[in-house]
């Protein structure tokens, strides 16, 4: 039996898992409330629109690139639903506009990386000011707030008298689809290849160039998702919109074992991170304490989440190493 255990290999994800577990007992024994009915529904409700980028952003890493403006992008998709519902379009067609400006930026940002040969980072951080920008001259000082309850009440309310938020199952079918798509096809496949060795994966026939594009834009049209849900969510759209996230994002992506590197990493444990930041971030709110310090505490978070893989990566090295020497 102790052999068993053994040969068990710890991976990232099990260590999310158990910092997980670990957290939720802790914080139920010390912290009134925390795993009330209420509570557990806000966090999945206040996780929703981080989960939905960060499925995007999982790929995007994995092969080497990374999407700053993905806030911003959500931004300008709120604001353009809030805009042109106001000036008299459906819902639907306005909620349809903000999934399309959503796909737009991701493809700008795509062609900018891809074509234009500029470096992710840097293109990122200049549309995210771009979008915001936008957004505010779309909408500008006056946010939008009239929208029908039947939508609203989807980006908050629960089913019946449960804890389960209505927008939970529509994250569960993104997390089956992107979690079969990074690990069970080809373009998964190819996304792995590519943070690994871009040069290989030209070698291996991988349109690179195309393959990157393509993450970029489903990058935008999730952002484009995300903003309908925090739309609808706050019942409110303006351009400040998701300040903030895109750092939530990336830390959930990193705590869940993504390496900034790229090539590694699992979408159970990016799931596993942002539920992770996510019951950190209720539980510092149930204890008050004040937003300086949660800011620093996701802070903190990042660091570990980069720091700790790279880490563990070093020490598999080393005692590789040693296993060779002694052999």
């Amino acid at each position: 039996m102790a052999k068993k255990f053994a040969n068990v290999r710890v991976t990232w994800d099990l260590v999310i898992l158990g910092l997980l577990f670990t957290l939720w007992v802790f914080a139920s024994l010390t912290t009134k409330n925390f795993i009330s009915a209420t509570n557990v529904s806000q966090i999945f409700s206040n996780t929703s629109e981080i989960t939905i980028m960060a499925f995007a952003m999982t790929l995007l890493i994995i092969a080497g690139e990374i999407d700053l403006s993905i806030a911003a992008n959500l931004a300008l998709s709120s604001s353009v639903l809030g805009y042109t519902y106001r000036a008299g379009a459906p819902i639907v067609v306005a909620i349809f506009l903000a999934l399309i400006v959503g796909t737009i930026c991701g493809a700008l940002n795509g062609f900018l990386v891809t074509k234009v040969k500029l470096n992710s980072l840097a293109v990122t951080i200049a549309t995210m000011a771009l979008f915001r920008g936008l957004a505010n001259a779309l909408v500008g000082s006056k946010p939008i707030s009239e929208f029908p309850d039947a939508w609203t009440s989807f980006g908050f309310d629960t089913f019946g008298t449960s804890f389960v938020p209505k927008t939970l199952p529509m994250i569960i079918i993104f997390a089956i689809i992107f979690a079969l798509v990074l690990h069970r096809t080809p373009f998964g496949r190819k996304t792995f290849a590519i943070g690994q060795s871009v040069d290989a994966a030209k070698f291996a026939g991988v349109n690179v160039d195309r393959h990157k594009w393509l993450l970029f834009t489903l990058t935008g049209t999730m952002s484009g998702v995300a903003s309908v849900v925090y739309t609808f969510r706050f019942s409110l759209s303006q351009p400040d919109n998701g300040t903030g996230l895109e750092l939530l994002v990336i830390s959930a992506c990193l705590l869940g074992g993504i390496s900034i590197f790229g090539g590694v990493g699992t979408m159970w444990g990016v799931l596993g991170g942002v539920l992770l930041a996510g019951s950190v971030e209720s539980w510092l709110t149930l204890n008050e304490v004040n937003a300086q310090w949660r800011t620093i505490v996701t802070g903190i978070l990042l660091l570990i989440s980069v720091a700790t893989p790279v880490a563990m990566d070093i020490v598999k090295r080393r005692r590789a190493s040693g296993s060779i020497k002694k052999g």
